[in-house]
């Protein structure tokens, strides 16, 4: 993998149309060039961002935008997975509609998947869809969640129970923002970037392996090379399956006992470190089927413990744990739809995994 030639822009196909670009740069001196075949001249914009990212980039991307469009505004809320909620959404309903957006005018998501998720959603139901671009801003949206079109927020403790399929116009991707995320945010990151090798390429994840230190110290080349090949893997997927009927819910990897402790400690844990958790009790019920070894597994342990993907969970027992995967949305009927791994770069669909198991596992945890 070390021979691959980074290339900056990958197009993602839907029904084998072009859907639209992920174009990966380092600032954002091209984002209206990129922008160009939207027609700003014509259009009113509002960049929807929060409370931690409004100060250090919104200024930047606002004046860009405002050289070219009708109109540029702004709505910023509070951050945090706590306010991914319905109530948010209302807020930036009622900006458009006070401002006069009709179904001609356009979304930016300028942050992390919390906004991405959010514009995404305000965008596919507002005056029944408009059209929006994704400017991710931190490694997990960059290398998952603005690529797809999936969007929602959380409803109640319920996380992502309410939300829509909506492509976006373009992903902008400006890898020079990982400079100034905290290290347990970048780090966060790597819960998903892990998990894509772990699916879907066993060389892709060798090569992470390989590359621990420069990802850590956020090397400019590794950076961009390591974003390329997992928006390689999750557009391919998501270009494959859009609406999740098949082979899409692989990327759900680690996600159902995820999903679980994110919500029993009340979201004070950022997604992909739990995400990490559960990719390696999935790891561990992978090979309590039979299909991981011993040393594979220690080893998928010990590449989410170089990025500080490991907590304790003895504050929150198995029991609970396993009671909160059974209303995670992936579940169909009874019985939850767990992503294991036949072997390392080969996910698949698993109906048969028991309470049992389950417990052993997180018993294990250590």
């Amino acid at each position: 993998m070390d021979q691959i030639k980074i290339k900056n822009r990958m197009e993602i196909k839907t029904d084998g149309k072009k859907a639209y670009d992920i174009y990966l740069t380092d600032s954002f001196e091209n984002l209206i060039r990129e922008m160009e075949f939207l027609n700003l001249e014509k259009r009113k914009v509002c960049i929807v961002t929060e409370s931690h990212v409004a100060p250090i980039y919104l200024r930047e991307v606002y004046e860009r935008i405002s050289e070219k469009a009708v109109k540029t505004i702004s709505f910023s809320f509070e951050a945090g997975e706590e306010h991914k909620q319905l109530k948010t959404i209302e807020g930036l309903y009622e900006h458009l509609i006070e401002n006069h957006f009709d179904r001609k005018d356009l979304l930016i998501a300028l942050g992390g998947g919390v906004v991405g998720d959010m514009t995404g959603f305000a965008a596919a139901t507002y005056l029944r869809g408009i059209e929006f671009v994704q400017v991710p801003t931190t490694l997990l949206s960059q290398v998952d969640s603005s690529i797809g079109g999936k969007t929602g927020v959380d409803f109640m403790q319920y996380k992502n129970m309410v939300g829509a399929f909506h492509q976006p116009k373009l992903v902008y991707i400006n890898t020079s923002t990982l400079k100034t995320l905290t290290e347990r945010d970048y780090f966060s990151g790597m819960g998903e970037v892990i998990k894509h090798g772990l699916i879907k390429d066993k060389d892709y994840y060798e090569w992470i392996r390989a590359h621990v230190e420069k990802i850590k110290d956020r090397d400019h080349e590794t950076l961009r090379e390591m974003i390329y090949q997992s928006c390689q893997i999750k557009g391919g997927v998501v270009e494959r399956d859009p609406k999740e009927q098949g082979e899409r819910a692989q990327l759900n990897f680690g996600h159902t006992l995820g999903h679980a402790i994110e919500k029993l400690k009340d979201f004070q844990w950022l997604h992909g470190e739990c995400v990490g958790i559960g990719c390696q009790l999935a790891a561990m019920l992978s090979q309590k089927k039979g299909n991981l070894s011993k040393k594979e597994v220690e080893e998928i342990k010990q590449i989410f413990g170089e990025f500080h993907l490991w907590k304790p969970l003895d504050e929150i027992g198995p029991q609970d744990i396993i009671k909160a995967s059974k209303s995670d949305k992936k579940m169909e009927g009874n019985q939850i739809k767990f992503i294991l791994l036949r072997k390392i770069g080969e996910a698949y669909i698993d109906r048969s995994v028991t309470d049992e198991e389950m417990l052993d596992v997180l018993r294990k945890w250590d």
